[in-house]
Parts: C-alpha cells; structure tokens; sequence
C-alpha cells in the first residue's frame, strides 16, 4: 500500500538516500532548508524512481519553520503514514570549557526542539494514516560522547530519552523508534571532520569501514515495515559502539 512519508533534510546525506529508497510507489515529502538544487535532484530521482514527490522548504531550527513545514503538508495531504526527522547537524566543534548558551540553544533548537515539536505537530495526521510510525534520528554521539561535540551529544541523548517516551505514549496507534548511525560518509563529517580524523574513526571502528548513507537508510526501511517494534534505537556503527 502506497505510503505518504516526509523526510525532513531530504536534500543530501541520510535523507536524501533514505528518500531514494523509499521511493516506489510512495509519496515522498522532501523538506530541506537551504539546499534547493541538491533537493530537486532528490525529488527527481523519487519521481525517476517510481514515487512522487512534493518540496517543502523551511528552517526548522524555529518554531515559525516548523509551522511552516507542518502547514505546507497538511494542506496538501490528508494524512501522513511515516514521519521521518532526520534534519539536524553539528553547527561547529567547541570545547566544555568554553560553551556559549547561544550554541547550545542554536543546537538543541535544530537538532532535538525540532523533533519534538514536529512529532506532537503531526500526531493528528499520523493517527489517520496506515501503520503509522516516527522514526528519529539520533547519533553514536550520545553513546560515549565525542571531544568537541558534548553539545551535539547531548541532543541525541535527548532523542532516545523522546523517542521511548513517546512511543509509550502514542502507543498502539503509532509507533515511534530512533536509528543511531555511527560514522556515516556524508556531507555531515566533510564539514566538521579532517580526513585525519576520518582515518581514525576507521580505524577505530571493529569492522574497519566508513558507513554509508544506504546502511541508515535500509534500517529506516526496516523500522517502516516491522509493525511489532516499538521504542527503540538501533544503533547502526559497525561495531564502535557495542551492548
């Protein structure tokens, strides 16, 4: 049956992967907030692919974005079957001797008052669609933290605490899980990680490989259709953190 999915920060990295795959014979909602090129492009690919699309620009880092977003979408679909918050980032790098509370708000804001906001925004509209399910992005960040990145980590921690909360709560009509991804290759580590680092992450990492967006993605697929899963994270790293 055909789905109506949003992902939100579709243009590039995890989202734009997991729309590409999420495609056929679905409508996919592509949200990204300043990379209208690179959001066409996915768009296309989901048309290309089998699916169609529908873009939605908004800074989800405001409650006027998000707003935004949840208005744009309700007045074209009538319901939603699948919620996917991907958007987020590291903004910059910065030492715990010396946070700012404007990144500190600039970050939570993007990465964890956006989810949360977007899920109860919604709610409404997933308890009309089919198997209706939140999926989460959180990160290894907030397993063991990570030098530079305490802020960051702690807005993935945040997710996870969420997404259980809420999936007691909306439990049986929606479920809601969470996908840690460890050291994925995207635009995401090109901004804020040396290819130095990049190497070390490597070597660090069990099974001595770089994730990929499609490795995040096929989980994503998973949680969709797995009707019996409910408030949980999988975290998907290649072994650099393990249970």
């Amino acid at each position: 049956m055909s789905k109506i999915i949003l992902i939100t920060g579709a243009s590039t990295g995890l989202g734009a992967e997991t729309a590409r795959l999420l495609a056929f014979q679905n409508e996919i909602i592509v949200h990204y907030y300043s990379s209208q090129k690179e959001a066409e492009k996915v768009a296309a690919n989901v048309e290309i692919k089998g699916g169609k699309s529908f873009l939605v620009q908004a800074d989800l880092s405001q409650e006027e974005g998000c707003l935004k977003l949840f208005n744009t979408v309700t007045e074209k679909f009538p319901k939603l079957d699948v919620l996917i918050n991907n958007a987020g980032g590291l903004i910059r790098r910065q030492a715990a001797k010396e946070l700012e509370w404007k990144l500190m708000m600039e970050t939570f804001s993007l990465n964890t008052f956006s989810t949360m906001k977007l899920s109860s925004l919604f709610i409404p509209w997933l308890e009309k669609g089919n198997n209706s399910c939140i999926i989460n992005i959180s990160s290894i960040a907030m397993r063991h933290g990570s030098p530079g990145a305490t802020i960051y980590g702690a807005c993935k921690g945040a997710i996870d605490s969420f997404t259980r909360g809420l999936a007691h709560e909306l439990a049986p009509t929606i479920r809601v899980n969470a996908v840690s991804p460890g050291v994925i290759d995207t635009p995401f580590h090109k901004k804020v990680s040396t290819p130095e680092k990049m190497k070390k992450f490597k070597e660090s990492t069990p099974l001595k490989q770089i994730g990929e967006a499609i490795h995040i993605a096929k989980t994503i697929e998973f949680l969709i259709n797995n009707y019996f899963i409910t408030g949980e994270t999988i975290d998907v790293n290649g072994g650099l953190f393990m249970r």
